[in-house]
């Protein structure tokens, strides 16, 4: 049975006009054959193309995941590049399916924006950077300084914020473009730079000569939980976007990975044999092929992979993004 047909009669199963309607988006992406994904412009280990032109980071591999479980096929997915300020019209439009985007789940966007968070795949907080030469060790020494910042985002308020909190001033250097911030800022234009801590880290990693000239100062200002986000009104995508984020974290916490999941798929576990799709029918429930999550983690790994893939590397700890029952914050439902 196709997963269109498993779909509708999923959707007849429940009687509702309503679902029917929520259908709309799983029924245009099963359509095209692919899913269009609103990621960043290329912020290093969330979402940047690679020396070959392909898409690589822990946001670009959630598009990957939501492929993998829709078609079976994690490379069915076209990527949408998108600023600050484009990114949820992009979403609002019907551009793109979903957007996986460092993107702060706020109630604003949650509510007036028409947007639906799907869970949160990345808790970050904002911070400063500042060059090593100006010898600052705290941000109580920044009052007057000129600092640069993206428009649009949370981090433009809650610099302001801060700011009128410590009865401080500050000259604000607002520029859209990921890039054009990150050069002003090592070009000297501005004394700070300010955004999430991974940004900060992610962009002083990339400049491999004067990342090393600048500090990230010790204060975290704010609270900045990442996660995907799909358009208001769509529940059917909705829940298969949030339980694919979900089969990740539980993989990594069964211990299911790219390399061992056809051998672990051997165990007597009811958990795992569940998640695998070998018992039940929790894909269909989904409207898709019940070996869903099998695809998600033999295609693209589990939430520890990917992270380890893209954000080790530049020295980001996991921290918060531990799973919970290692000191962290990561923890999915049970997939029952």
């Amino acid at each position: 049975m196709s997963r269109l047909i498993v779909l509708l009669a999923a959707l007849l199963g429940a009687g509702s006009v309503e679902s029917i309607k929520a259908a709309s988006t799983v029924d245009a992406v099963a359509k095209k054959g692919f899913v269009q994904c609103g990621v960043n412009s290329g912020l290093a280990g969330f979402s940047q193309p690679d020396s070959k032109g392909e898409w690589r980071g822990i946001d670009v591999d959630l598009c990957r995941a939501v492929a993998a479980a829709m078609f079976g096929d994690a490379n069915k997915v076209r990527y949408t590049p998108l600023t600050a300020q484009q990114r949820f019209t992009a979403l609002q439009s019907g551009e793109v399916d979903v957007l996986s985007r460092n993107t702060t789940w706020t109630l604003t966007r949650d509510t007036s924006l028409g947007l639906n968070f799907v869970g949160i795949n990345f808790y970050d907080g904002q911070g400063f950077m500042v060059p090593k030469k100006r010898n600052i060790k705290n941000a109580k020494q920044l009052d007057g300084a000129a600092v640069c910042v993206q428009p649009g985002t949370t981090t433009e308020l809650n610099l302001a914020d801060y700011f009128r909190a410590q009865k401080m001033k500050f000259k604000p250097v607002v520029i859209e473009k990921l890039e054009e911030v990150v050069n002003a800022y090592f070009s000297g234009r501005c004394d700070v730079y300010t955004t999430d801590v991974s940004g900060l880290i992610a962009v002083r990693a990339s400049r491999t000569t004067a990342g090393a000239e600048h500090v990230i100062l010790p204060e975290v200002i704010s609270k900045e939980p990442f996660g995907p986000a799909v358009r208001h009104g769509d529940d059917r995508w909705f829940d298969i976007v949030k339980w694919t984020m979900f089969a990740g974290i539980e993989a990594e916490e069964l211990g299911l990975t790219s390399k061992n999941i056809d051998q672990q798929a051997k165990s007597a576990s009811p958990v795992i044999q569940r998640f695998i799709g070998a018992t039940g029918e929790f894909g269909k429930m989904l409207g898709l092929d019940n070996a869903w999550a099998y695809n998600i983690v033999k295609q693209v790994g589990n939430y520890g992979e990917s992270f380890e893939r893209h954000l080790t590397p530049l020295g980001l700890e996991r921290g918060l993004n531990k799973l919970w029952n290692q000191g962290g914050l990561m923890y999915a439902p049970p997939l029952r």
